[in-house]
């Protein structure tokens, strides 16, 4: 009877001893699952920090890149819109206005038609330029009045003047030869096409008297002197 109870405490705490066992193991199983969990998340964390490193990278250099072509543009263009050449013409070819500066400007009657004065501008200056269009004209009376010229119908015509060139306006009315015309001018004020200074000339000697009022005369578009 004793040795039965021992057997019995015998088996009882074996069985206790296995429980312990297999719950250590199961504990030490859990451990290492969670430790290979956050090992594989601290690498996938490390694995998102290197690609997040690399576009971070990437952004930079495209960035930078693409910097420095817009400024090789820019530079580009700022070059191209300085140009000019070495003829007085802007870049893209076209020609510039005359200034009045570069321009010897004189009137003289017209021998073949007492009516006309015609008004000559030679280029003086260094480089080509152009006089195409429409003078403006005054004409100033002895009674210190300033009368406007008024534009003829007619189409202006290129007017291209190397230096040395000349180009020609005329302005007409119909003459007087009464002697009895109640106009007296003294002096013609023009001031070239696309221009703002003005040169003072006589009225020319020798040149008709006007017929009517200054209203009456009108100013036609410069040509080149060989275009008649």
């Amino acid at each position: 009877m004793k040795y039965t109870r021992i057997t019995a405490l015998a088996a009882v705490s074996l069985a206790a001893t296995l429980s312990l066992t297999a719950c250590g193991s199961d504990n030490s199983a859990q451990g290492s699952v969670s430790k290979d969990s956050s090992s594989t998340a601290g690498s996938s964390s490390s694995d998102n920090q290197s690609s997040s490193d690399t576009g971070s990278k990437s952004q930079s250099n495209s960035g930078s890149d693409g910097s420095q072509a817009g400024s090789a543009k820019s530079g580009s263009g700022q070059d191209t819109a300085a140009e000019t050449t070495s003829n007085g013409t802007a870049a893209g070819g076209k020609t510039t206005f005359c200034k009045t500066k570069d321009l010897a400007i004189d009137a003289a009657p017209d021998s073949a038609d007492p009516g006309r004065v015609n008004i000559t501008m030679m280029n003086r200056g260094a480089t080509t330029c152009s006089a195409t269009g429409f003078a403006g004209v005054d004409i100033k009376d002895a009674d210190h009045t300033s009368n406007p010229i008024e534009r003829g119908h007619a189409q202006p015509r290129i007017t291209t003047l190397k230096p040395g060139d000349a180009a020609v306006f005329d302005i007409a009315y119909t003459a007087d030869n009464s002697g009895n015309s109640l106009s007296s001018p003294t002096n013609i004020l023009v001031t070239p096409p696309n221009e703002t200074h003005t040169v003072t000339l006589n009225w020319p000697t020798g040149a008709g008297d006007i017929k009517g009022a200054y209203t009456d005369v009108q100013v036609y578009p410069t040509h080149t002197v060989n275009q008649g």
